[in-house]
Parts: C-alpha cells; structure tokens; sequence
C-alpha cells in the first residue's frame, strides 16, 4: 500500500527534435466508447447471435442490465462487464481474460483492489500540486535513496494511473544503471533512451503499451558506460521539453541514490520530484539528504510516499 505524505554534447549529435521520431502523430488517447456494453461483451467474449438473444431475454425477463444477465447465464465474467463498462467511460485497463501484463502492474489489472486505489490517491495530490493554472509543464522523476525501494514498481503503476485520466502518458525509464522497466513492460530493450542521448538513434525507440492505449514506454536501451555524464548533457533537457510538448504527462524512473547523483541531475532536468522510502528499511537520514539534494536544485519537491510492503 501507498501512504502520501506531505561536459558540453557537440553540436552535431544534439538529438534535435527527437520526439518528431520518437512520438507517432495518431498516438492519441482513446476516448470512451459510444458502442452499447453488449456489443463489447460480444466481441471480448465472441458471443454469437443466438447467446446474445439468451442474454436479451433473461434481461427483460427479470428485469436486469445486460451485463447482468450474461453473468448469470454463465456468458460472461463480472470482471469482463467492468471492463466492457471502463470502456465506455474511457477508463483503460487490462481484463482478466487479456492481461499478459506484469503481476506488478496492479494499477492495469487489479485497477478496483486497495493498491489501485493508493496510487489513485497519490496521482490526485501530485496533480493537484503539479498542474497549477499557470505553472510550466514537467516531467516528474521518482526517486528514492536506495535499491529495493520500490521505485520502479511505483514509477510504472503511477504512469498507468496518469494515463487513465486520458492524455497521452509516457515513462521513461532514466535509471542508465540497473534498468527494470522493459522487463516489466516485456518491451524491447536494443533502444532506448541511451541511444536517444548518444545521438546514435530515436527510431523504434517507444513502445505503446496495447493493452493500455494510452500510455508508450521509453526503455533504457543498452546500459552506457557513462550515465551521468549522458544525463549531465544539454540533450537530455531537450529531450525532456519536447517530450512535454508531445504528452500530457511524462514520469521518469530514476537510479537509486545511493549509486551516485544520477536522480539529483535528472530531477533537476524533469522540474519536478517525487521522494519514495520504503518502511521498515528506509533510514531518515538517507532520505533528508536526498531531499536536502533535491531542494538545492529548480526542482519543485511534490512530496514523499511511503511504501509498504
């Protein structure tokens, strides 16, 4: 559960205007759908005429809504008519019967449980404090004071939740060091942000996510011999701008502080920070000087998350 608490790039291999290469222009939020809940049950579940009219007829036999009757004929789960239901409000998230998605993803396949509902609370108070009337636009970088902390369990779930307010979500997976998000996301990992910022290339870089339409992951790509020194570049925070310009929202999973300045450098080109520590294992000391850190620099400190596991 989730408990908030308050060297310079030569000029020719900047990644200018990576994103044009990066972001396909149609990769647009899907919108609630307009089509009635009995079509979408019949495609998820192939349901042909003569089930569908069984279906019709216990309805207006007892009385009941569609999805209803087709669970109790047997026709249908009760998790697949609240999908077929998030569909038509807009609401994505992975059924039970197409998941495929990494158990750690609770927020796209357990999206009514008690953790969904944490990371829901979190998202509110990081929008509420980040999307001000007025206020620029940033990038929000989790970070936290050691390895095991839950960070990329938290970056990846918080992602999914932004994307389920509609816009277009992006995680960047920006720890150069011990890169998890590919394997969480099953995405390939040949390119990704290492070779975005070493000017080598942006294609086939971003992956969407299928079974959440609204939401692309940019991996690591090949763990690079210098990290800091790749973050530390100016194309980093032309990176990070333009990506602005293209998604509505864009968190970036960060290395562990204990395994040098990587997230201090990367927060301070997000704008914006998010602190976790993990209960029980966390020390104070650790995470008010990472703190400390981050107060130093333009980064705006949105607050702390405590995860407990």
């Amino acid at each position: 559960m989730l408990r908030p608490v308050h060297a310079a790039l030569p000029r020719d291999s900047e990644p200018e205007l990576v994103a044009e290469s990066l972001v396909p222009d149609d990769a647009d939020a899907v919108p609630g759908s307009t089509r009635p809940i009995g079509a979408i049950l019949a495609e998820l579940r192939g349901l042909d005429a003569a089930q569908i009219d069984r279906i019709v007829a216990l309805q207006r036999k007892r009385g009941m809504r569609f999805g209803e009757a087709a669970v109790a004929l047997g026709l249908a789960r009760g998790d697949e008519v609240l999908w077929a239901l998030s569909q038509q409000f807009g609401y994505p998230y992975a059924p039970a019967s197409r998941q495929g998605l990494n158990p750690e993803l609770v927020t796209a396949i357990e999206p009514f449980g008690a953790r969904a509902e944490a990371f829901r609370a979190v998202r509110s108070q990081l929008t509420m404090r980040l999307d001000r009337p007025g206020a620029a636009r940033r990038a929000l970088a989790v970070v936290s004071p050691d390895s095991g902390d839950g960070k990329t369990y938290f970056a990846a779930n918080i992602a999914i939740a932004l994307s389920q307010i509609g816009g277009r979500t992006l995680l960047v997976d920006g720890d150069l060091r011990h890169p998890r998000q590919h394997q969480v996301f099953g995405v390939d990992n040949s390119r990704g942000l290492s070779t975005v910022l070493s000017g080598r290339s942006a294609e086939h870089a971003l992956h969407p996510v299928p079974q959440l339409p609204s939401l692309f992951v940019l991996p690591v790509g090949p763990t690079p011999p210098n990290p800091l020194e790749l973050l530390e570049r100016p194309g980093c925070a032309i990176l990070l701008r333009e990506l602005l310009e293209r998604f509505d929202h864009v968190v970036v999973d960060t290395t562990a502080a204990v395994r040098g300045s990587d997230a201090v450098v990367l927060a301070a080109k997000c704008g914006a920070a998010l602190a976790l520590a993990r209960r029980g294992r966390s020390r104070i000391d650790a995470l008010q000087t990472l703190v400390g850190l981050l107060g130093q620099t333009r980064a705006e400190v949105a607050g702390v998350v405590m995860n407990e596991y």
